[in-house]
């Protein structure tokens, strides 16, 4: 695994794609902080930190796009599968190699903190709060593009869907006010995203009794809890959506609160889009 990190790391900078990323990231948090701090005398700097979460959008694709895609396009990935190591070690050794690139950047924003706290009155704890909730939270992200690096072909595409993902991610919270909220809504939503996981275990098993079973299972838990307690479907596309919703957990962290369930959800979903992608590598690997 450290191989690979060292690897993948050394690659982002024998390529302009290491440059590019901490070029494009450091040159617009450095035009925010000088029009929001500095042109505005303001030591405010949770405003500076809040634009992180719009700029992470754009710069995570660059970071993500090409550790799998690239080599698939380039038919490198057979002897990287083929050398003696686990798939998981592939992917979590990739993933680190994102995670420091992206943790090194992050660090020379402190800078920006260490001026406020010269010149101003710096809110440690809201800054130490967000810094480590950046933490976490890119860490969701990069496992999210890896993995939609690893199911595509080309890095522009992957980038492209990755963006896309993560503008729905940051804007979750606005567009769930606009479902329905009523107890059928709920239930059809409740059916709707029983369906989807069902084709998404027959896509990635080709087993249709899996499917079928999970159909099944999937038909018994929205009949029994429909029966137990139907109130639990009132609001429910706004709750799900809500249970996924990255940015809202942030929020906590800005204001200075460490909440360990926000905690564990970041490390939760980083960890089940890593074992999704070694997943989806393991199965083209026999394939």
């Amino acid at each position: 695994m450290i191989a690979i990190l060292k690897r993948e790391f050394r690659s982002y900078f024998s390529s302009p794609m290491g440059f590019i990323y901490m070029g494009f990231f450091l040159l617009f948090m450095g035009i925010f902080f000088t029009m929001i701090n500095l042109m505005n005398r303001s030591p405010q700097f949770s405003g500076f930190l809040g634009n992180m979460l719009f700029i992470y959008i754009f710069a995570i694709p660059m970071l993500t796009m090409r550790l799998f895609s690239e080599e698939r396009r380039q038919k490198t990935d057979q002897l990287l599968l083929t050398s003696p190591v686990s798939v998981g070690e592939i992917v979590l050794g990739k993933f680190l190699a994102a995670f420091l690139l992206f943790v090194l950047t992050l660090a020379v924003t402190i800078l920006y903190a260490i001026v406020i706290a010269v010149f101003g009155e710096l809110a440690i704890a809201e800054t130490i709060g967000s810094y480590i909730g950046f933490l976490f939270l890119g860490a969701s992200y990069i496992s999210l593009g890896i993995f939609i690096s690893a199911a595509t072909e080309h890095q522009i595409t992957a980038a492209m869907i990755t963006f896309f993902v993560l503008m729905v991610i940051l804007l979750i919270d606005s567009l769930s006010q606009i479902f329905p909220t009523d107890i059928k809504s709920g239930i059809i939503a409740a059916g709707v995203l029983g369906a989807a996981l069902c084709l998404f275990l027959y896509l990635n098993t080709r087993n249709i009794f899996i499917a079928l079973g999970a159909a099944v299972l999937c038909a018994a838990l929205i009949t029994g809890l429909f029966f137990f307690n139907r109130m639990l479907f009132n609001g429910f596309i706004r709750k799900f959506f809500s249970w996924f919703s990255l940015n809202n957990r942030y929020n906590d962290f800005a204001r200075g609160i460490l909440k360990v369930e926000s905690l564990f959800y970041y490390l939760s979903f980083s960890g089940l889009f890593l074992f999704l992608t070694a997943q989806r590598i393991e199965k083209r690997r026999w394939n």
